[in-house]
């Protein structure tokens, strides 16, 4: 029979893993329904067959790792799985900038309102900075381009949720074996173990040194009752008398199986896209919340997030897919060039190691086996092609003027489809702010910055921080939700995730997401 749920939770991202705990730590009976899997390190995707793609169309035959959306001139990517975005992103916790919140954001948040929240957040997930003995050649290439152009103040190292061990370090004897990952339980109960740059931050840690929800928040949320279930891909939300009665899909066997449960509260942390779609469809086709604001899928924001490449003649001066994904940061939040953004130093993972490893691993039993499996683990990590390019990566204040909406496709009858409305127009000052300081560090750094058509050609971008479309106002009039995050008109519903910004947050954004969902959780009643 099902259990009378107090609480339940649409995603378990940041905003949905930490409502989830709070909530539970209270006492209240909360239920997670996750559209992903529960990933672990025997599952991470790895060989070119392996589940690296989620089809939000045909998740029933493919959930896998990561969720891609393409729309005109934008394409934005997603986790999927118990962590939600923790999973995929790259670690990297910053506060944003006081200033943020000087306008356009209800006058109850404020950078002192949320700094307690910031705090508590970073102690919950244990955020370090890289050991200075541990620092990578991508972050003091970036240092030195910042210094070389006059801006060396602006570098910090970025807190991430990444546990370091200080005995670790490069000169090691085969630094990147995982015997030289320290193993220990953390304060949640977690088995985890600390870092050896490994580089696969963004698919999955293999010795599990990267902090994410999992094993942290929701596994609080866990040991006070709550109950997560993957696999749940939510179709609607009702109203039911005191509450809501929440219709699902569960994937079973390659096929979609409907079920419903009912709650007192719901709170939606699926994402900016995510919530605001399940919102539209409420409105506009099941007509379960009629009365939602006008203003659902308004507002919407790529966070500015520009990447972009350059090549080095010597591929020690990056040595790329090695160390923490990003780990510095060179801030301009203070608009000191005229628009406010951030550079960080981008890495991506050896996919071509992570692949051999895969398909080796389990078959390799004697140590010749062995032997030849790390020399050619040492040869594809040492791959001149991979080691020498350097991919900067920028996030600041656009126009923040996206719109997401429902479109009806050329077939009749068939459901709409989720469409973004978005035009570089006014975001270009920005993007082309971060794009020059990104080239001004590679030629002063020695470097060769590669053509971007996607932007020069196209005005495409790749956003890895969508906001918005859910966003907080001070009336149904100008807002979808208020400042705790419940949405007008239909009291105990909330929107906890990147959704509720009112627009772009500059710096990366799950720290501020996490803030405010700790805020929110403690004003739920």
């Amino acid at each position: 029979m099902s259990r009378q749920f107090d609480a339940i939770v649409i995603g378990s991202g940041f905003g949905g893993a930490i409502t989830a705990c709070r909530l539970a730590e209270r006492g209240l009976a909360v239920l997670v329904l996750e559209r992903g899997r529960r990933w672990t390190p025997r599952d991470y995707p790895r060989a070119p067959g392996d589940p690296w793609l989620f089809n939000a169309a045909h998740p029933a035959k493919q959930h896998g790792w990561l969720d891609l959306r393409f729309f005109n001139q934008m394409t934005v990517a997603q986790a999927a799985g118990v962590g939600g975005g923790s999973l995929s992103y790259s670690s990297v916790a910053l506060e944003a900038h006081p200033s943020l919140f000087t306008t356009g954001w209800p006058a109850e948040i404020t950078y002192n309102e949320l700094k307690p929240r910031y705090d508590r957040v970073a102690a919950t997930m244990n955020l370090q900075t890289v050991p200075d003995t541990q620092l990578t050649q991508r972050f003091k290439l970036m240092r030195e381009g910042a210094q070389s152009i006059g801006h060396g103040d602006r570098v910090s190292k970025a807190p991430l949720a990444i546990t370091f061990s200080p005995d670790w370090n490069y000169g090691l004897q085969d630094p990147f074996d995982h015997g030289h990952s320290k193993t220990f339980t953390n304060a949640h109960g977690q088995q985890q173990g600390t870092c050896i740059h490994l580089g696969n931050c963004d698919v999955g840690c293999d010795v599990r040194a990267k902090n994410t929800l999992d094993l942290n928040y929701l596994a609080r949320a866990e040991q006070h009752g709550a109950e997560i279930r993957p696999l749940h891909i939510v179709q609607a939300i009702e109203p039911d008398g005191h509450g809501y009665r929440v219709a699902f899909d569960r994937i079973e066997d390659g096929r979609l199986v409907r079920g419903t449960e009912r709650a007192t509260r719901v709170l939606l942390a699926a994402g900016s896209l995510g919530s605001t779609e399940l919102l539209l469809r409420c409105r506009e086709e099941a007509q379960t919340l009629p009365r939602l604001s006008r203003m659902i899928g308004h507002q919407w924001s790529a966070n500015a997030n520009v990447l972009s490449m350059a090549t080095y003649a010597d591929g020690r001066r990056v040595n790329q897919t090695v160390g923490p994904t990003i780990s510095g940061v060179v801030d301009f939040m203070d608009a000191a060039l005229g628009e406010r953004f951030v550079v960080e130093d981008d890495g991506f993972p050896n996919l071509l190691q992570n692949a051999l490893r895969a398909c080796l691993d389990a078959r390799v039993r004697t140590d010749v086996g062995r032997a030849i499996l790390k020399q050619l683990e040492t040869h594809v990590r040492n791959d001149v092609q991979s080691r020498n390019l350097m991919v900067w990566l920028g996030a600041g204040m656009d126009a923040s003027d996206g719109q997401l909406t429902l479109r009806r496709g050329a077939v009749k009858n068939t459901p709409r489809s989720l469409t973004l409305r978005w035009s570089p127009q006014r975001s270009q000052a920005v993007v082309k702010a971060i794009l020059a300081v990104h080239q001004k560090m590679t030629a002063a750094t020695g470097g060769q910055t590669l053509p971007n058509p996607a932007w020069s050609l196209f005005r495409s971008l790749v956003t890895l921080h969508p906001l918005g479309g859910c966003q907080m106002g001070d009336s149904i009039e100008n807002g979808v939700v208020d400042h705790l995050g419940q949405v007008f008109g239909y009291p105990r519903l909330y929107v906890v995730d990147g959704a509720i910004a009112p627009g772009s947050i500059g710096r990366n954004p799950s720290h501020t997401i996490a803030a405010l969902a700790e805020r929110i959780a403690e004003h739920v009643q």
